[in-house]
C-alpha cells in the first residue's frame, strides 16, 4: 500500500501542473487532484486539526458554490455533455467521501479513490492523444463498475466493523479526552462545523451537571427499559451503538458512563455517504452540519449509473461476509441509541433531470437489495434480541428562542408517564371492544380512513394496542397497533408534513385492503414528478406498501409547545407522531421480533404484532419485510374524528374536533389551555 500511495501522490502532483487535455476535462482532473492531495496533507498531519481545513474541505459544495461544482450534475453536464456529466459528477462526489477516512486514518479509503481518479485521467489522456477525443462513455462506466464491484468487500468489511466493534474508538476517544468547555474540539471529527454546532456545544457546556445527568439518564434508562419491557436479556449483550449530532458531547459522555455501568461498551461510528453505502439527506451515525442537502439528494441514486443484478448479488455477498468477519461482536450488539436533532431550515429539494435515477428494473433490484440487506443484518444482529431508543433535542438553528425551546423539549422528554399510561389505558380498553377505527379529517384535511383491527382470541388477557410510554420512543405519548390489512380502506391526507428531512405538500395515500394503491403530493407542477417523489422517498421504490402501524398520539403538551414557538414544521417524526394520530407505511413496529411476547403495563399481551405481510416470514422471508417504516401524522387541528366501531355497528368516540372526548382522557385537553 505504501508503494501504491507514493505512486499515486507523485502522479497527482504532476496532474496539477499538466495541460494535456482540453479546458474542462483538464479542470476536472486538476481540481480532483488538488482535493485528494489536500486530504493526504490532513492524513499525514499530527496535532490538532486546523479549523481552516473545515472551510476548504466543504466550500466546493456549499450552496453559494454548488452551481459551478463538479459534484453538481447540472454543471458537469453543461461542461462535459449530457452523456459524461452524471458519471463524472458521481466520481467527484465519491472523492469527497474520503474526508472522514483521513480523519480516522483509514489510508486505503483515500488511496482507492486516488487510483480511481488516476485511472480515469490516464484513459482520458490516452483518448485525446490517440483519437483526439475522450474514450467512449461505456469505457468509463466499465472502469467505475469494476471499482465498485472490486471494493464492495473492503468497504463493507470496514462498515460492519465500525457498527459493532468498540475497538474502533475514534469518536469515543474524542468525547472522553477533549476539553468539552472549548468547542474547538468539534473540528477533530472531520465533519462540517458551523456556528450552529459551536453554539450548541457552548450551550450544553453552560448547563449544570444535574441537567446533563437528567437528559443522559432519560436517554439511557429508556434504552434499558426497552429490554425490560420486552423481556429481552440485556445482560448477554456486549455493545451499544450511539448515534448523535455533534455538539451534544457532554450529554453523550455521561450516557457512555451509564451504558458502561449496564455492561455495554460504546460504539460510535461516522455517518457515511459514498457509492458503497449510499447517500441520504438523513444522517445515521455521528454527524455535523450538512453543507448542502441538495448535494446528497442529487447523488442518492448514483448507483443507477451501473446497477444490475450481478452488482446487487455482489453487494449482498460482501455485506454477509462483512458481518461474518465480526460475527461474535454482531451477536453481542444490543442495538442503536439515537439522539436526533431538529430546528434547521427545512429542505425542499430540486428534482434535477441530470441526476442519476433508477429505471423500473433497477427500482425492483433496489427493493430486492433492501429486503435482503435487512434479512442479513437481523441474522447477525438478531432482531428478537436487540432493542433501541430515540430521543430528540432542538439545536440553535431553530432561532433566537432556542434556550426556551430547549427547556420546553427537556420538559416534554422527561414527563411522568404514569398519568399517560392510565389515560392511554382507557383508550386501549375502549378500542379492544372494536372491530374498526374510523378517522376523518376536518377543514382542508381530506382524510377518510377505516382501519381494520385484529381481534384477540381472549380479550381478558390480550390487547390490540400497545400502551407506549417512554422507553424506546421518547417522549411519552401514543398507543399503536398493527392493523389487519383486509378491511383497511380509505384516504390518508395531510396538508403539510416533513418526513426524513424532506417536505411534502398535500401528501395523500389511498389504501385498499391495507395496501397503498394510489399516492400523490403537490410539491411540483408535474403530476409524474410528484408521484416519483413519493415513491422514491416514502415508498422507497416499492409500487405499494402495507399500513404497518395505526396509532393515536397523546402528547398534547408537545403539540401546544410546537404551536407556541411556531416550530410544528420543524419537529422530527419522533415528536410529531405523538401530536396526533399517525399511520406508518412499511414494516410493523415489531419487525423481526414478532415472536417475542410483548405486554402492556396491565399485564395483557399485545396481540397484534403480525399482519398478512409479516406472517410470510415463516414461508417466504423475502416477501415479509420491506426495510422501511415511515409515519405520517395528522395534527389535531386537522382532525375531525377518531372513533372505534364495534361489531354491532355502534361506535365510541375517542377524539372529536381535535379534542379527547373518551371518558378518562379529558385531562389530555388541559394542555390546550396553554395555547
Amino acid at each position: 500500500m505504501k508503494e501504491r500511495m507514493e505512486l499515486a501522490l507523485s502522479r497527482l502532483a504532476e496532474i496539477k501542473t499538466e495541460k494535456e487535455l482540453p479546458g474542462d476535462w483538464q479542470d476536472f482532473f486538476v481540481r480532483g487532484a488538488r482535493f485528494l492531495l489536500f486530504l493526504n496533507e490532513i492524513l499525514e498531519s499530527s496535532g490538532e486539526p486546523d479549523p481552516e481545513w473545515n472551510g476548504r474541505l466543504y466550500e466546493d459544495i456549499l450552496p453559494d458554490n454548488y452551481g459551478k461544482s463538479w459534484c453538481n450534475p447540472d454543471a458537469a453536464c453543461e461542461r462535459l455533455g449530457a452523456e459524461y456529466g452524471p458519471l463524472f459528477a458521481c466520481v467527484a462526489a465519491e472523492l469527497r467521501s474520503a474526508i472522514r477516512a483521513v480523519y480516522e486514518k483509514e489510508t486505503e479509503e483515500l488511496l482507492i479513490r486516488m487510483e480511481l481518479l488516476l485511472q480515469f485521467y490516464h484513459m482520458t489522456e490516452r483518448g485525446f492523444a490517440e483519437e483526439g477525443a475522450a474514450p467512449e462513455y461505456a469505457a468509463y462506466r466499465s472502469v467505475f463498475y469494476d471499482f465498485v464491484s472490486d471494493y464492495f468487500e473492503t468497504e463493507y468489511a470496514l462498515r460492519c466493523s465500525q457498527l459493532v466493534d468498540p475497538e474502533r474508538d475514534f469518536a469515543a476517544r474524542i468525547i472522553r479526552e477533549a476539553d468539552l468547555s472549548d468547542p474547538s474540539y468539534l473540528y477533530r471529527f472531520g465533519e462540517y462545523i458551523t456556528d450552529n454546532e459551536l453554539k450548541l456545544a457552548e450551550y450544553i457546556a453552560s448547563l449544570p451537571q444535574e441537567r446533563i445527568d437528567q437528559m443522559a439518564d432519560t436517554y439511557t434508562e429508556g434504552y434499558r427499559m426497552g429490554f425490560v419491557n420486552t423481556g429481552k436479556d440485556l445482560g448477554k449483550k456486549l455493545s451499544v451503538n450511539i448515534r448523535y449530532p455533534l455538539g451534544f458531547e457532554r450529554i453523550i459522555r455521561k450516557a457512555m458512563d451509564n451504558f458502561e455501568k449496564m455492561g455495554l461498551k460504546n460504539v460510535i461510528c461516522s455517518s457515511t455517504g459514498s457509492i458503497f453505502t449510499g447517500r441520504s439527506v438523513l444522517k445515521n451515525g455521528f454527524f455535523g452540519a450538512n453543507p448542502n442537502p441538495q448535494f446528497d439528494y442529487d447523488h442518492r441514486e448514483d448507483l443507477a449509473l451501473i446497477l444490475d443484478g450481478q452488482l446487487v448479488s455482489r453487494r449482498l455477498e460482501c455485506i454477509e461476509q462483512g458481518f461474518k468477519n465480526v460475527e461474535a461482536l454482531a451477536k453481542g450488539h444490543a442495538g442503536p441509541a439515537v439522539v436526533e436533532e431538529f430546528g434547521r431550515a427545512p429542505f425542499v429539494p430540486e428534482d434535477k433531470k441530470t441526476a442519476p435515477r433508477y429505471d423500473e428494473k433497477q427500482r425492483a433490484l433496489d427493493v430486492r437489495f433492501r429486503s435482503e440487506n435487512v434479512r442479513i443484518t437481523y441474522h447477525y444482529i438478531p432482531g428478537e434480541e436487540r432493542s433501541f431508543t430515540i430521543i430528540a433535542f432542538p439545536v440553535p438553528a431553530i432561532g433566537e428562542r432556542f434556550p426556551e425551546i430547549f427547556d420546553a423539549v427537556v420538559r416534554i422528554n422527561t414527563l411522568d408517564y404514569n398519568s399517560y399510561q392510565r389515560m392511554q389505558g382507557c383508550m386501549i380498553d375502549a378500542l379492544n371492544d372494536c372491530s374498526f377505527m374510523h378517522i376523518r379529517g376536518c377543514g382542508k384535511n381530506r382524510t377518510e380512513l377505516t382501519v381494520a383491527l385484529q381481534q384477540p382470541e381472549d380479550k381478558s388477557k390480550q390487547a390490540i394496542f400497545e400502551n407506549c410510554v417512554a422507553d424506546v420512543n421518547i417522549p411519552v405519548g401514543e398507543i399503536f397497533t398493527t392493523p389487519q390489512l383486509k378491511g383497511t380502506n380509505g384516504l390518508l391526507h395531510v396538508s403539510r408534513v416533513f418526513l426524513n428531512n424532506l417536505e411534502y405538500k398535500d401528501l395523500s395515500l389511498r389504501f385498499t385492503d391495507g395496501m397503498v394503491t394510489e399516492y400523490d403530493c403537490a410539491n411540483f407542477d408535474d403530476t409524474e414528478k410528484n408521484r416519483h417523489y413519493v415513491e422514491d422517498n416514502v415508498l422507497f421504490h416499492h409500487k405499494s406498501l402495507p399500513m404497518g402501524e395505526a396509532a393515536i398520539g397523546t402528547n398534547t403538551l408537545a403539540y401546544v409547545m410546537a404551536g407556541k414557538f411556531g416550530i410544528a414544521s420543524l419537529l422530527p417524526i419522533l415528536i410529531a407522531e405523538k401530536t396526533g394520530p399517525h399511520f406508518a407505511v412499511g414494516d410493523t413496529c415489531y419487525s423481526h421480533a414478532e415472536d417475542v411476547p410483548q405486554y402492556n403495563p396491565d399485564g395483557k399481551e399485545i396481540f397484534a404484532r403480525d399482519n398478512e405481510c409479516s406472517i410470510r416470514r415463516k414461508t417466504d422471508p423475502a416477501a415479509a419485510y420491506f426495510g422501511c417504516h415511515t409515519d405520517v401524522t395528522i395534527p389535531y387541528d386537522e382532525l375531525g374524528l377518531i372513533e372505534g366501531i364495534r361489531a354491532d355497528g355502534s361506535s365510541i368516540r375517542i377524539i372529536e374536533n381535535g379534542r379527547f372526548v373518551l371518558p378518562g382522557t379529558e385531562e389530555l385537553n388541559k394542555a390546550f389551555d396553554e395555547e
